[in-house]
């Protein structure tokens, strides 16, 4: 009788990379979905920690998960449809706790898309509780609208800045400064640059961007200080920031953002931004 083998991912193996680019067209193809291996962060060195699970030579299932503030392990996984509710997924996560748990990691996120009714019961059935949802959004119109006139500039973060970034992040997202600390420091990594956003030589806000390869950018981190909020700053960091990544070159620029936020959704999308799937995320123990 053959059984489910887990094993580790090898960032650079082209067999494996090949094995996972077919296992996301046959989930597209059964299910009608675009389930994401999240490629471009398991691919590279130093990126995403990948677990795969086959039943004989064929890949059948990938966790991938990547520690955010020091605590929690963030998730993403997909399941070949003919393989679900056969221990596959239980199988990929027993192991990755097991390399969780001498890191610190306590709690766990999983990132389940909304039209997948399965992905959404296996959270739930794991005790995880719903967390937020978010849209992914891309920038489809690359003409940007004219200018207005801009009173901001960006710059890159120096060290000096770093007290700036946990309590401009703070203040704007309601975490506490300890926590913020950490994060920023548990995600300083060379593939993200954080932009410090002045007024009248003042640091009013920041945006970070996590390069994910050479062609794509994924904005994140996104805040404006709530002393200068209201006063369309946001609109004008973000187009000089889009006017910078494309200048650079990235051809795929993208963002996330909670469903309920219609303030930041209707902001996004005047720059040319457009939802393209939505996500849900629950926490849950480890």
């Amino acid at each position: 009788m053959s059984t489910y083998q887990v094993v580790p991912m090898i960032y650079d193996s082209k067999e494996q990379i090949g094995s996972i680019i077919i296992l996301e067209q046959q989930c597209k193809q059964l299910d009608s979905i675009h389930l994401k291996a999240d490629l471009d962060h398991i691919s590279r060195k130093d990126g995403d920690h990948a677990l795969l699970c086959y039943l004989n030579d064929q890949l059948v299932g990938l966790l991938s998960w990547y520690p955010s503030d020091g605590v929690t392990g963030n998730i993403n996984a997909i399941v070949h449809p003919h393989h679900r509710r056969k221990g596959v997924f239980h199988s990929l996560l027993g192991r990755a706790v097991e390399d969780m748990k001498p890191q610190g990691i306590t709690q766990l996120s999983y990132r389940v898309p909304q039209s997948l009714p399965p992905g959404l019961l296996t959270a739930q059935s794991l005790g995880a509780v719903h967390d937020r949802s978010e849209y992914s959004m891309q920038l489809m119109n690359m003409s940007l609208p004219a200018n207005e006139q801009v009173e901001l500039t960006l710059s890159v973060a120096k060290p000096q800045d770093f007290e700036f970034m946990v309590s401009c992040s703070a203040q704007a997202f309601g975490d506490s400064e300890g926590w913020t600390r950490n994060y920023f420091t548990q995600t300083n990594e060379p593939s993200r640059v954080t932009y410090i956003a002045w007024r009248d030589e003042l640091p009013v806000g920041l945006v970070r961007i996590n390069s994910i390869n050479e062609t794509t950018a994924f904005i994140h981190n996104f805040c404006i200080l709530p002393a200068y909020q209201g006063q369309k700053l946001g609109r004008q960091v973000l187009t000089l920031l889009v006017e910078l990544l494309l200048k650079q070159k990235n051809t795929d620029i993208r963002l996330s953002v909670v469903t309920e936020n219609e303030r930041a959704l209707s902001l996004y999308r005047s720059v040319g931004f457009e939802v393209n799937s939505e996500y849900q995320y629950f926490i849950g123990s480890l």
